[in-house]
């Protein structure tokens, strides 16, 4: 047997997955509590040690390993208008497998410095105008970045008339020039400022978080995880060669810090009377919600739902879901085995993925006019979507998983959203998307094939 192990080093769990290439099959999978703070080495090793309990033990010819430990690639970036070059260079960010913390519109301030400063980002983006238009927003900006007293790489993706005076600003500061996000006006170009983003995190920022401590154990770091999880999903999506793939879907991943939602489709207006308002959408996106988690970030579940509602739809106190919520944030690798807590746990991944969808999704306007009744769009049409993927410990680990579903899908209450209206859940029952990415970087058939078979539909 060729055996590979694929790792995925996470901010609460390191886990692993043993792959036989020869027969396109997952051996086993494990994981365990992510230990940054001490030795990484030992997450990995017990996570290994879980595995061969499972399997016996196993020779691997190759470890290749994603990362999102230690919160994951902070960037921040700095765009003109917020609806159009701050909108693509925030899409350039996520779609790199980055976790935004802000992103500043016009021209920056002395205040935003001090806020950058305090963040410390590990990653800056530098966009604002199309090829050809604004000069004075970035130029500004790249001023006001070069009195920043933290450092970290900048990467310059806006005006190219600019972008070397830009570099001159800032020849103090570790610089890159990319092609501009927007280089014309609704136009994304998004690609050459992912591919820098991710190689400058491979370069740097793995060795910051530790992850080298591995040392010679690992074969490559890859990628960050979501971007690892973005490949799985649009080589499940689109296929490869002549191994298809299973339509435009969306996917879920449900976490302790943060929920990522993904789209794989075209998104765009379906009905005549529909008109699209904004930049164009990616076919593969990715949004972020880092408010929303099931425990380092419940409180923004909580925030947006309310502690009474909670405690009323698990039929118990407000002081009881009060103190159990604490409990779960003071212990996140805690699984639930007593009833209240796994009803507890259910309605929040319920209310996590209700809030993300909503917020991925795009929205629709009536207006009126002249010829009748329209409508304006503003983001992805998901509302033909058949197949939802939900990944993450949160979700495969709920026994009422399938459950979710109409959470996720279109409610006749908020009928602006544009969620998917008639579709079906899949369960990544065995955390692989992030693996079959990782996998698919040489193994791409494998890689779909190993998906189409594990996937999960309905109660199965």
């Amino acid at each position: 047997m060729k055996i590979l192990l694929l790792i995925d080093f996470g901010s609460t769990y390191t886990k692993i997955t043993a792959v036989d290439i020869n027969n396109e099959v997952i051996i086993g999978t494990a994981s365990s509590f992510t230990t940054i703070n001490t030795d990484i080495n030992e997450g990995l090793h017990m996570a290994i040690e879980a595995l061969e309990k499972q399997t016996g033990k196993l020779e691997y010819c190759e470890y290749l390993a994603c990362s999102s430990a230690a919160g994951g690639l902070k960037m921040m970036a700095s765009g003109l208008v917020p609806s159009v070059t701050a909108t693509a260079a925030k899409e350039a960010c996520l779609g790199a497998g980055a976790k935004v913390i802000k992103v500043y519109s016009y021209e920056m301030t002395e205040d935003d410095i001090k806020e950058i400063e305090k963040i410390k980002p590990e990653i800056f983006l530098l966009a604002g105008g199309t090829n050809g238009g604004d000069k004075k927003c970035i130029l500004h900006n790249a001023k006001i970045l070069a009195s920043c007293k933290v450092d970290f790489p900048i990467i310059i993706g806006g005006n190219k008339e600019v972008s070397y005076k830009c570099k001159e600003i800032l020849r103090k500061k570790e610089t890159y020039i990319v092609e501009n996000v927007m280089p014309i006006f609704g136009e994304l170009n998004v690609e050459p400022a992912q591919k820098k983003i991710r190689e400058i995190f491979l370069q740097k920022i793995i060795n910051a978080k530790g992850v080298t401590k591995v040392g010679k154990l690992i074969s490559e770091i890859i990628m960050p995880t979501p971007s690892a999880l973005m490949r799985g999903i649009e080589l499940l999506s689109n296929g490869y060669e002549d191994e298809k793939g299973i339509g435009e879907l969306m996917a879920i991943d449900l976490g302790g810090a943060t929920t990522d939602v993904y789209s794989a489709c075209d998104g765009s207006p379906k009905e005549s009377n529909v008109i699209f308002k904004g930049i164009e959408e990616p076919y593969i996106k990715r949004t972020v919600e880092g408010d929303i988690g099931m425990r380092y970030s419940i409180d923004g579940i909580i925030d947006e739902v309310g502690i009474d509602s909670i405690a009323s739809i698990i039929n118990l106190s407000t002081k009881q879901t009060k103190e159990m919520i604490a409990y779960l944030k003071i212990n996140p690798q805690v699984l639930p085995t007593e009833k209240d807590f796994i009803n507890l746990d259910f309605v929040l991944a319920a209310k996590a993925v209700e809030i993300a969808t909503i917020r991925h999704s795009g929205k629709r306007e009536k207006i009126y006019t002249s010829n009748g009744i329209a409508y304006l769009q503003k983001g992805k049409d998901l509302t033909h979507i058949k197949k939802i993927i939900l990944t993450g410990g949160a979700l495969i680990n709920l026994s009422n998983a399938y459950n979710i579903l109409e959470y996720a899908c279109f409610n006749e209450t908020i009928q602006e959203s544009m969620r998917p209206k008639n579709a079906e859940i899949l369960l990544d029952k065995k955390y692989i998307l992030q693996a079959m990415g990782l996998l698919s970087k040489s193994y791409p058939k494998i890689a779909i094939r190993i998906m189409k078979k594990e996937l999960k539909y309905g109660g199965n």
